[in-house]
């Protein structure tokens, strides 16, 4: 995590991530999110100061140009060629470090944007690594994707216009000053149309804000119903769903269609406003300032000068207008943005945490109490060790609690009562590091991720040789079906593995563990999607796998886990019975009458028909 993000001021909290009123398009400017957001640009003051000063310097030369084109009209008049001369000069060094000063702002203000975005992406990632799972698991992919591609977007479109903006404030204030100091009579005329365009600015602004807020949403909307339709493609055609969800869709795409129709003309109100006023202070020039020629009290240079100065007042205006809803946005995108930064790591290595080395790999709970609602628990009162290089299986039904002592063993989360103990180290005491490197985990759900398969494979050991990917795939029975693979280890997976079935992407994630060789194993439910083909082959691997080694799966299967060493069964987050296999059977139980049963299987049904009494008779 970068230093900006960890000093910065915590902004206040708001509503929660994923809510819909933790995404307003427009926000009102906020000092402290201000300050905050000023602290990222702390490193590249230099970059900023500079950018504003050339932003200056490029105003000051466009604010010289009419005056220095006014005066060369009137020294043509009275045939004064030095002056016109000088003024010609003038002109070109005027319009020469106008040219230069704006390609100099705007260079500096892109690339001080790119940085400052940067460091806020990376900061967010770091973050986003380091918060705990609880967060992950009430948080909405979609929403998340927002803030660190749309949110970031509107901040870096204010950082990249910001400076522009300081040019046009300085080009407002020093035309209004020039316009006058040359005339003042006609000057202030000119400026009477000022407050009638800020009027109509007031009046207009609410109906925008609820315009754009319209046509967002109908967007999303839209967006969303496509993008659901296409990952569920499949099943679209096999329903046949096809002409009423294009129907759906259809009205959809109109209402969307109908709120950015109606957002675009809302936008552009205000372009065809500036115009009629730009036009009207002209009229005012020509008509007051040529009767004023007429009549001997002004020269032709300085009515010429006023023109251009009027052609000029209302650009700036018209940038400002649209930089205030720019702010707005961004305003809104630096909450959302401090909301993911803001969420807190409640999963942290003590100051005097100790890295597991040379110890016995055993896993223990003692007397643990948890729940991903503490009032709510989970798990409760729940006692057990697991020995050195013993495979122990956990087994029950649906919320029994399985994938919860899994969680915690890897300290995903933090126990609410007891202690859950590593090699006799309580998990809370040793670094987070460590621990990830003494317990690998293969889940139901392989994830693999963008890159060749020798990539997914050496994972999480960046170090391991060709050699050992190949015997690793070799032993879990993945090699064959590797090789046969057009770049054979080389190949690419694709995002998330998609060019690959459930059943290969699981084969390399046995391999994946295979070569990290941690001293404790954890599987849940990693035989799932694998077809009766490819487990007897699995069911040989994992004996290769499980050598050595301490070992925790997680089966609904349960023929899969007759082998194990002992088998701790799981009914509403406490402990039903244990032992192993056969001692199980011959107690006659409910993992014998689940054993025995058509499916072998801890389906819901089959336990809320037996398991309800059994775990009454035994609590």
């Amino acid at each position: 995590m970068s230093a900006a993000s960890r000093n910065a001021p915590r902004a206040s909290p708001r509503a929660s991530l994923g809510s819909p009123e933790g995404d307003d398009v427009f926000g009102t400017f906020d000092a402290r999110v201000a300050r905050r957001f000023f602290v990222y640009l702390g490193p590249h003051r230099r970059a900023f100061i500079l950018a504003q000063l050339a932003a200056v310097a490029s105003a000051a030369a466009q604010i010289a140009i009419p005056t220095l084109i006014g005066r060369a009209v009137d020294a043509v008049i009275r045939h004064d060629l030095g002056r016109f001369q000088a003024m010609l000069i003038g002109f070109a060094a005027a319009a020469a470090a106008f040219v230069a000063m704006m390609f100099a702002a705007e260079w500096l203000s892109q690339r001080l944007a790119q940085r400052v975005i940067f460091d806020i992406r990376r900061a967010m990632f770091a973050h986003l690594q380091d918060v705990s799972l609880s967060f992950m698991d009430r948080t909405h992919v979609g929403r998340m994707m927002a803030r660190l591609q749309g949110d970031v977007a509107s901040l870096q479109e204010f950082l990249e216009t910001t400076t522009g903006s300081v040019g046009d404030f300085v080009v407002l204030i020093g035309i209004a000053i020039v316009l006058v100091s040359l005339d003042l009579r006609l000057g202030l005329l000119t400026l009477t149309v000022l407050p009638t365009l800020i009027g109509i600015r007031a009046i207009w602004l609410p109906f925008s804000k609820r315009t754009f807020r319209a046509a967002r949403d109908a967007s999303s909307t839209a967006n969303s119903a496509l993008a659901e339709n296409i990952n569920g493609v499949r099943t679209v055609q096999e329903t046949r769903r096809e002409a009423l969800n294009f129907e759906m869709y259809r009205k959809m795409a109109w209402d969307n269609f109908k709120a950015q129709t109606g957002a675009s003309w809302m936008g552009q109100i205000m372009v065809p406003t500036v115009d009629v006023l730009t036009g009207l202070a002209m009229a005012i020039v020509v008509v007051v300032g040529g009767l004023a020629v007429i009549g001997g009290r002004l020269e032709v240079g300085v009515m010429v000068a006023f023109v251009l100065y009027v052609q000029r007042f209302f650009d700036p205006v018209r940038m400002l207008s649209l930089q205030y809803t720019v702010m707005q946005r961004a305003m809104a995108a630096a909450h959302r943005i401090f909301e993911v930064l803001d969420v807190p790591v409640t999963i942290t290595e003590k100051a005097d945490a100790e890295a597991l080395a040379d110890f016995e790999p055993t896993v223990e709970f003692r007397n643990v109490t948890f729940g991903y609602d503490p009032a709510r628990p989970i798990l409760h009162d729940i006692s057990f060790k697991v020995r050195p290089r013993e495979v122990v299986a956990l087994v029950g039904p649906t919320g029994s609690g399985k994938t919860s002592i899994i969680a915690l063993t890897h300290r995903f989360y933090e126990v609410g009562e007891g202690q859950v103990l590593v090699g006799g180290h309580d998990v809370r005491d040793v670094t987070i590091e460590s621990l990830g490197r003494h317990i690998g985990m293969v889940l139901q759900e392989p994830f693999l991720f963008t890159g060749t398969i020798a990539d997914n494979i050496r994972y999480n050991t960046l170090g391991a040789s060709f050699e050992e990917i190949v015997a690793a795939a070799k032993a879990v029975a993945a090699h064959d079906f590797i090789v046969r693979l057009p770049e054979g280890y080389e190949t690419q997976v694709g995002q998330r593995g998609r060019n690959l079935s459930v059943g290969q992407r699981q084969l390399i994630s046995f391999a994946r563990a295979l070569v990290a060789d941690p001293q404790i194993l954890i599987l849940d439910e990693a035989t799932a999607n694998i077809d009766s083909f490819t487990e007897q082959a699995i069911q040989k691997a994992l004996k290769v796998l499980f050598a050595g080694r301490t070992c925790m799966v997680i089966a609904h299967r349960l023929a899969t886990i007759r082998d194990a060493d002992r088998i701790i069964v799981l009914q509403q987050g406490r402990i039903l019975e244990q032992g192993p296999h056969a001692e199980l059977m011959a107690r006659q139980g409910l993992y014998h009458r689940l054993y025995t049963s058509a499916h072998a299987s801890f389906d819901d049904q089959t336990v809320a028909a037996t398991g309800d009494a059994e775990f009454a008779t035994r609590t």
